[in-house]
């Protein structure tokens, strides 16, 4: 089973490892930081051995990795993993932004149901099954997203069960979230959010999230 430092230490951007499996195009790793699509959050963007990922896919508690055609990989080659850390950077801080506009609608209005996210780099989405128009409440949303922010807390991510690989973040005094993603270790890495509220169909709301392309 792959070892998955982007837990460990989501800021490596260039990590030596062994290939363990090869099957065609796909391969497996010791060790990796490059993150597979998971809970909404897109792939990292890379390279394996001087290849590029064309996809990173999770099954199960292993991550495989589709490689370019006629790549010269084999089972127990010395490789580097090397990620595009602006692309990992954004996703990280715009996943983190979701994260805490979810769990602020959540506080607020217990009865609304998640029902989809996807966090891309240039902006992350939350989808709730909501009778309401949400429009009223963006703007105080964002206030007291923002307000978290400032306040530049310590984010704390760890293993609940480490057997299962079932994680979660904290912040102390507002909540504590399962959550399998790569986060941010301060909420001021956030910068400045904005919310925009779109109707996806009858019955469902989406809130936007963006944030600063400088901190």
């Amino acid at each position: 089973m792959t070892k998955k430092i982007f837990w460990q230490d989501p800021y490596l951007t260039e990590l030596g490892t062994t290939v363990q499996t090869v099957h065609g195009n796909q391969i497996t790793v010791a060790e990796t930081i490059f993150y597979a699509f998971s809970g909404g959050q897109e792939s990292d963007q890379g390279t394996i051995g001087g290849y590029k990922v064309l996809e990173a896919r999770k099954d199960g508690k292993e991550i495989s990795y589709t490689l370019e055609d006629n790549h010269a990989l084999t089972a127990g080659d010395p490789v580097k993993i090397c990620i595009d850390w602006d692309r990992r950077y954004k996703l990280m801080r715009l996943h983190f932004a979701a994260e805490v506009v979810l769990e602020l609608v959540c506080q607020r209005f217990p009865d609304v149901v998640k029902v989809g996210a996807h966090i891309a780099q240039d902006k992350s989405r939350i989808d709730f099954e909501w009778s309401q128009n949400i429009s009223p409440f963006i703007a105080s949303l964002q206030q007291e997203a923002q307000s978290i922010i400032d306040s530049n807390q310590d984010i704390i991510s760890a293993f609940s069960d480490e057997s299962t690989e079932r994680r979660y973040w904290k912040i102390n005094e507002f909540s504590q979230v399962p959550c399998g993603g790569t986060h941010i270790k301060k909420t001021g890495e956030m910068g400045m959010i904005r919310l925009k509220r779109t109707n996806p169909g009858k019955g469902r709301e989406r809130i936007e999230i963006y944030v600063s392309e400088t901190l």
